[in-house]
């Protein structure tokens, strides 16, 4: 049986001053908790991430937004716009392998804890930003979130059906999507950092990252010249019908599969045609060929669905996938956290959060010698404060007590 209180540990000893809000860097940032780092989020002692209050109309109840981002790490409160709090930050700064902020542009400088300042406390840094548009963008000062980089970024673009409105992709790509191309980098430069004892400025525009995730789109466009176009379910780089999401019983908004034919593999097309009972499919001109099953699509795509809505989503998804032909069930997400599969293997894990209660989390989904990282819930908000200055610099209970008197750092806020 797995560990259930298993940690990678790959980050142990690492040290991550997290002044993050939202998602594009609060996710970069649990990755490395999960990893092992000792994160230590820094937050207002008032009101703290404002992810904390998304959906909610309890300041201090921390809704699941804020839970899902934030797992493993460490809640500081520190008072920035006392100078006295801004000195702890940057004496922390000085004990860090990495300081990670997504801020407004313009707003971690103002506060004094640019890269030109933690720096020169500590060249070995390496320092993290996410930002809207990237440096030397006419937009660089711009405001973004993840639906503005999407817009401008060409995810939106290509998502909707052909000669229909654009639509906005539902996974946030903006924001955890770029939050992941920082992770890599910081683990590459923590990498590089171990031989040459230097640090590094890293910064990426939330546009700038989405045309990582198009490249498919961006061949299309050097071929034709022309704007990858909206697909739909299909393929953008072309179409080999059947290719696409057919309706199954019994007929609810989710209750569909998705079932694809490969151009790279022939044979699947042979194989469904067998599956669906329909082997007359193969000699039939307007079907026996790719170029005639593109050309008459539609037809080839009502065939297809009269047999799937003869089935529930996950008996056709197994009917077909049998045949080694890929089909998948559309599934939803109230499916999704009540399947028992993710929780047998540690995908979902239940903890229990001081504020929420039961909750169940999502954990790192790469597997290490087998093992789930184990969850621990995100933190109540200051909840760590005296332990890691306590831990990072060493502050005695007395000095820590002068400090919360005088409202340089605050108090843990009760569930």
């Amino acid at each position: 049986m797995a560990d259930s209180n298993f940690m990678p540990g790959c980050l142990t000893g690492v040290k991550v001053l997290d002044c993050t809000q939202f998602e594009a860097g609060t996710s970069c940032t649990q990755v490395l908790a999960w990893l092992g780092a000792d994160v230590a989020k820094i937050e207002n002692p008032a009101t703290g991430d404002p992810g904390r209050r998304v959906g909610t109309n309890k300041p201090h109840q921390d809704d699941p937004y804020f839970l899902n981002y934030n797992s493993n790490k460490r809640s500081v409160c520190i008072n920035l716009k006392e100078p006295r709090g801004l000195q702890i930050v940057k004496d922390m700064a000085a004990k860090a392998d990495v300081f990670m902020e997504n801020f407004a542009p313009g707003a971690i400088e103002r506060l004094g804890l640019g890269y030109d300042v933690l720096s020169k406390i500590n060249p070995r840094i390496i320092y993290g930003q996410v930002k809207g548009f990237g440096v030397g963008s006419p937009f660089e000062k711009n405001l973004a979130f993840d639906m503005i980089a999407q817009a401008a970024g060409g995810t939106m673009s290509i998502t909707g059906e052909p000669n229909g409105p654009p639509l906005k992709p539902g996974p946030t790509l903006g924001d955890t999507g770029t939050g992941m191309l920082m992770c890599i980098s910081i683990l590459a430069s923590l990498y590089k950092a171990r031989d040459t004892g230097k640090g590094v400025r890293l910064n990426v525009g939330m546009q700038d990252a989405m045309l990582h995730y198009i490249r498919n789109s961006l061949a299309v466009t050097h071929k034709t010249q022309k704007p990858a176009p909206r697909a739909g379910a299909g393929s953008i780089s072309g179409g080999n019908p059947p290719c696409n999401i057919f309706p199954c019983k019994p007929g609810g908004p989710n209750d569909y599969v998705y079932i694809y034919t490969s151009r790279a593999n022939p044979e699947h097309w042979t194989r469904l045609c067998e599956v669906i009972g329909r082997k007359d499919l193969l000699t039939d001109p307007k079907f026996s060929t790719r170029e005639a099953r593109v050309e008459n699509e539609a037809a080839l795509e009502e065939i297809i669905a009269q047999w799937s809505r003869q089935h529930d989503k996950y008996e056709a998804m197994k009917l077909v996938g049998a045949a080694g032909i890929p089909a998948g069930a559309l599934r939803d997400t109230h499916e999704l956290v009540n399947d028992p599969d993710f929780e047998q293997r540690r995908v979902f894990q239940r903890i229990e959060h001081p504020n929420v209660g039961p909750f169940k989390a999502l954990t790192f989904p790469v597997s290490f010698d087998g093992q789930k990282a184990t969850i621990k819930p995100a933190p109540v908000l200051g909840a760590d404060t005296n332990q890691t200055l306590a831990d990072w610099l060493g502050y005695a209970p007395d000095r820590l007590a002068a400090l919360t008197a005088e409202k340089i750092i605050g108090p843990a806020m009760k569930a």
